[in-house]
């Protein structure tokens, strides 16, 4: 083998290389099978990974039969993405390769040698560069474009209103879909055309076209590009200017939102003068452009900025110091008018049926009360603090739970309608052990939660307990025939594998049977609730999805397999309707959904859905995030579309099978526009409510968020006359929370602080509104309806807790299939005069609190190892006046403790009633001196001493003495009671609750005895006691 040497320089030394030659160019190898493989694989891999996001969504949607929501928002990202991007990258890189063309060399002077070296440097990565910064801005501008899908969608198949604003004449369409487009476009191409000014003034300046020393100077075909392009600028910002016009009256500045005196007398001129000043600014750039003179121009600028400041600044603060505030009442009532009027009716409050000087009794008398009706009416069963019973006593098993709490409804059932109570038994998978915790248990033997269970709201056995009427594993009950497997829950695993083919042995845990091999029964998933996990490419892409390999090794699952995911029901809704903003929490209910009753029923979750617009002109501007949280609330919903907003419908109600977890549309306010241009958006997605069978519309009910937000601005806008408005002598604000367990579950542990780090006050709890049935001043009859209480507006230490006023709407939706009862959504407003003082929530607690009775009975049960919980305060228009009903629990201190009723507190005018049941505490309202008209008998003593362990009371010796002797024996009382319920033993447990009645009884007697020279005598409870049957 020989070499060939000659290519190396004499000697071995390389020679120098000629400055002046070509650079050598560097020849790139090709790869080698290695790195050829390597990048085969890293592709592969990521289709693969973007498989697992795209495909597994268009999955999920296919089966949800919504494809077309998921392909027309991703058709309008990518659509306008594309435009705004090739828009964005031709328009800056054509100016700046415009003006490189069209370069001219500077041969003489420092600055010019110092711009060769610019140009020098910059000629090797020139074409990169350009394309580079053509391609972030195009980037940039096309994302930003792209997040507005939905404004320039709505803009496209807008809908009208058929109202038309007060100031211009325009339909209220134009400000809610047409202008926010607009100003979209504008922005976009306002931004588009300054970032290529900027670069093309830039890249002239570098190569000698625009020069500013020794004398400004510029080429003609620099002065042509940057002149017209200067001439697009001040004509978008002329455009910009015209739009600021009709966008003042959707202004959320100031107290009393829309376009005011000095807008529309100030702001609004000084606009209409601005866009002209633009526009002529615009013709002289155009004729600089030709012409070659910049004096013209620049005069136009520099005339704009300080037109600007003058007109659109100084010229409205003027008038509205010298103008406005010395006559303010009367230059702003009829703007005022005109912000009461819009927002009535954005909210949907045009209606209120509004009965003012509501002379509230503050007395009651020996036949007042109905006493009958307001037992069925009244509903003692706290939801929120009874879920704990509820969890203790129906649990079954420890992977059961009611996480969702409780919810108010009613059902009609042998003709009887029933205030109820109902939560759905969800799976609890944080219930297994930790050798129960694999991934074969956690995602395909658990897999669903069982069974809902409904108690009487109005009814309590003998000893607190709730009354139930659907209860047990399997249930059992007067529910009927349902499918009680709950796999799509608040509470829901992530994903579960479900399915398997016909006459497989099922491997999924059903429900727990004593009576079963195992002690469980099994069963198959047979619906159609997920996609398909039978084949090794959607194992595989899940498998990525959910980040385990478990899911695409398992044996577990089969060619029929399906996976269940996505599984809470506001999140399902969200996805199928992204458009709509969603109630804080979906309530379930068990119905006849087809209105066959030789099928069963179904169990679902009824979502209450809103259209909202933050465009309504002159409407009032409210934050959800303040006006729907309260004590029960501390949050705003997690699917909310605009957090601020001045127009708001519930347009739709959605329902969601709990079994197989299918959603359904149905169109709720066909008169809403925003919901007619997303159905014209998406065809076919939303049901009429013609198609509502009569058991599902007998469980829809009026939304709690819609009428949250109506009671905050009722507060306000009850006053529909512009100078009493103004003035604000009758504005009212909403009642705080006065119930133990709203105050605890909204209070908040941490320090709060301002954003200078001061501490602050943590915000007061507001009263939640309440579903009960009650009967309204002038209505007809008796329906189930959403209330809520006023007190006097103002703050600090002067403020009155008296009732200012009191609303309820009409929740009663009807039961016939199609049609929503007349009546329904009717709000009602009662206003109490100032010259009446009927107590307000803060002060009816306070009167409970210091009532020597009820202070001396809710000490004891707090002393006896047992918390005192005081429920939700009910305010119910009866007998002429408010009466105030309130449940008193008592929870023990045990782990297994729960709240059992142990009384109800009632309040009329200046009477309160205390006394274990709903009758006696109204009874003592009517007696003459407000107490129990009965003699208090302490009830006899169990004789079952040696299950108890009670030592008997002293038969001698001072009150100390068998005060401290009756709270002992109360104590062990109640933790005989707790070791009974969890042993299940409900005849120890009737015994206990004897013995504890029969202590607290001599406590109070003792502890009077001491402390009251006359004592009162209070009502006895009721020595029964009731055996509770087991879940």
């Amino acid at each position: 083998m020989s070499f060939n040497f000659s290519v190396f320089p004499p000697g071995g030394a390389r020679a120098p290389r000629d400055p002046d030659s070509p650079p050598v160019e560097l020849k790139m190898h090709k790869p080698g099978p290695g790195a050829i493989t390597l990048g085969v694989l890293i592709a592969i891999g990521a289709i693969i990974y973007a498989a697992s996001i795209v495909w597994t969504e268009i999955l999920w949607f296919r089966q949800m039969s919504a494809t077309r929501v998921i392909l027309t928002q991703w058709g309008a990202h990518i659509g306008l993405f594309v435009v705004g991007f090739v828009v964005a990258t031709a328009l800056i890189f054509f100016s700046m390769s415009y003006a490189y063309r069209h370069r001219a060399s500077s041969t003489r002077g420092q600055a010019s040698a110092s711009l060769r070296a610019y140009q020098k440097a910059l000629e090797p990565v020139r074409r990169f560069a350009f394309w580079g910064v053509a391609l972030f801005f195009g980037f940039t501008n096309g994302a930003r474009l792209a997040t507005e899908w939905q404004t320039l969608l709505q803009f496209l198949n807008r809908s009208s209103f058929d109202q038309v604003d007060p100031q211009f004449g325009l339909d209220i369409s134009f400000f809610v879909f047409v202008l926010p487009a607009l100003k979209v476009l504008v922005s976009f191409l306002l931004t588009v055309t300054a970032i290529a000014l900027i670069a093309a003034l830039i890249v002239s300046y570098l190569y000698g076209t625009i020069r500013l020393a020794p004398r400004p100077h510029a080429s003609k075909q620099a002065r042509l590009q940057s002149g017209l392009m200067a001439a697009c600028l001040s004509l978008f910002i002329a455009v910009n200017y015209w739009l600021g016009r009709y966008e003042l009256l959707t202004s959320d500045s100031g107290s009393i939102h829309g376009a005011m005196y000095s807008d529309i007398n100030a702001t609004l001129p000084a606009h209409s003068i601005l866009a002209v000043i633009s526009g002529l600014v615009a013709v002289l750039f155009v004729v600089a452009a030709f012409k070659g003179t910049w004096r013209l121009p620049v005069t136009g600028v520099a005339v704009t900025v300080i037109a600007a400041l003058v007109l659109a600044g100084a010229y409205p603060a003027l008038v509205e110091q010298f103008r406005v505030r010395p006559n303010q009442r009367s230059l702003e009532s009829p703007y005022i008018q005109r912000n009461i009027d819009a927002t009535l009716a954005a909210y949907g409050l045009q209606d209120v049926d509004y009965q003012t000087n509501y002379d509230a009794a503050t007395t009651a008398s020996a036949g007042q009360f109905d006493t009958e009706s307001l037992t069925s009416q009244v509903r003692l069963l706290d939801p929120q603090v009874i879920t704990k019973t509820v969890q203790q006593l129906q649990q079954s098993r420890l992977y059961y739970g009611f996480n969702s709490g409780m919810k108010v409804d009613r059902y009609n059932v042998g003709g009887e309608r029933r205030d109820t109570v109902i939560s759905v038994r969800e799976l609890n998978l944080s219930g297994l052990s930790a050798e129960q915790q694999t991934w074969v248990n956690q995602h395909t033997v658990y897999t669903h939660g069982y069974g809902a269970v409904a108690a009487y709201g109005n009814q309590l056995t003998s000893d607190g307990l709730p009354s139930y009427w659907e209860q047990s594993v399997p249930s059992v009950g007067e529910m009927g025939d349902y499918e009680e497997r709950v796999y799509f829950s608040p509470g829901s695993p992530d994903y579960s594998i479900v399915g398997a083919p016909e006459g497989s042995e099922p491997q999924e845990l059903d429900y727990p049977d004593d009576t079963a091999v195992g002690g469980q029964v099994s069963t198959t998933f047979v619906g159609n609730g997920g996609p398909s996990v039978g084949n090794v490419w959607n194992k595989l892409l899940y498998a990525i999805k959910f980040g385990s390999t478990d899911l695409f090794f398992s044996s577990q699952t089969n060619e029929a397999s399906q996976i269940l995911y996505n599984r809470d029901p506001l999140q399902r809704v969200a996805k199928v309707a992204p458009y709509l903003t969603l109630e804080q929490s979906a309530y379930p209910a068990v119905v006849d959904m087809d209105g066959d009753p030789s099928t069963p029923k179904r169990l679902v979750w009824v979502v209450d859905a809103y259209t909202t617009t933050n465009n309504y002109p002159y409407a009032q501007h409210e934050t959800l995030s303040n006006a729907t949280v309260d004590s029960r609330s501390t949050e705003v919903g997690q699917y909310v579309q605009a957090n601020k907003i001045n127009y708001m419908r519930n347009s739709v109600k959605a329902i969601v099978d709990a079994y197989d977890g299918s959603v359904r549309l149905f169109r709720w306010d066909d008169q809403d526009p925003i919901l007619r241009t997303w159905e014209k958006i998406y065809p076919g997605s939303v049901e009429p409510v013609s198609a509502i069978s009569g058991d599902l519309m007998s469980h829809l009910r009026y939304p709690e968020d819609m009428f949250k937000v109506q009671r905050n601005l009722l507060a306000t806008y009850h006053v529909t006359d512009a100078a009493g408005f103004y003035s604000g002598g009758d504005r009212w604000r909403l009642a705080e929370e006065t119930s133990t367990h709203g105050a605890a579950s909204s209070s908040d542990s941490s320090t709060r602080v301002d954003a200078a780090g001061n501490p602050v006050p943590a915000p007061t709890a507001l009263q939640p509104p309440y579903y009960l049935t009650m009967q309204m001043p002038g209505q007809d009859s008796a329906e189930f309806s959403l209330t809520s209480v006023f007190v006097p507006g103002g703050g600090g230490e002067g403020r009155r807790e008296a009732m200012a006023g009191f609303l309820a709407v009409d929740s009663e939706t009807g039961n016939t299939p199609g049609q929503v009862r007349e009546g329904y959504g009717k709000l009602r407003l009662l206003a109490l005069p100032s010259s009446t003082t009927v107590p307000g929530p803060g002060q009816v607690q306070n009167k409970y609190d210091s009532d020597e009775k009820i202070a001396t009975q809710l000490n004891l049960l707090n002393q006896a190892d047992s918390t005192v919980i005081r429920g939700n305060l009910l305010t119910l228009p009866v007998g002429g006046g408010l009466l105030y009903v309130q449940p008193v629990y008592v929870q023990g201190t045990g782990s297994a403790s729960y709240p059992v009723l142990r009384s109800v507190l009632t309040a009329f005018g200046d009477k309160v009633g205390f006394a274990p049941t709903l009758e006696e505490s109204l009874r003592q309202l009517v007696a003459d001196d407000g107490s129990s008209t009965s003699t208090p008998q302490t009830p006899p003593a169990s004789d079952d001493d040696s299950q108890s362990g009670a030592t008997p009371p002293a038969s001698s010796g001072d009150a100390n003495a068998r005060l401290t002797q009756a709270i002992n024996d109360a104590a062990q009382a109640m933790r005989d009671a707790d070791s009974a319920m969890s042993k299940s033993d409900w005849t120890a447990f009737g015994q206990a609750q004897t013995r504890l009645r029969d202590a607290l009884a001599r406590a109070e007697a003792a502890q009077q005895e001491l402390g009251a020279p006359t004592p009162t005598p209070s009502p006895s409870p009721s020595a029964t006691s009731g055996a509770q049957s087991g879940s």
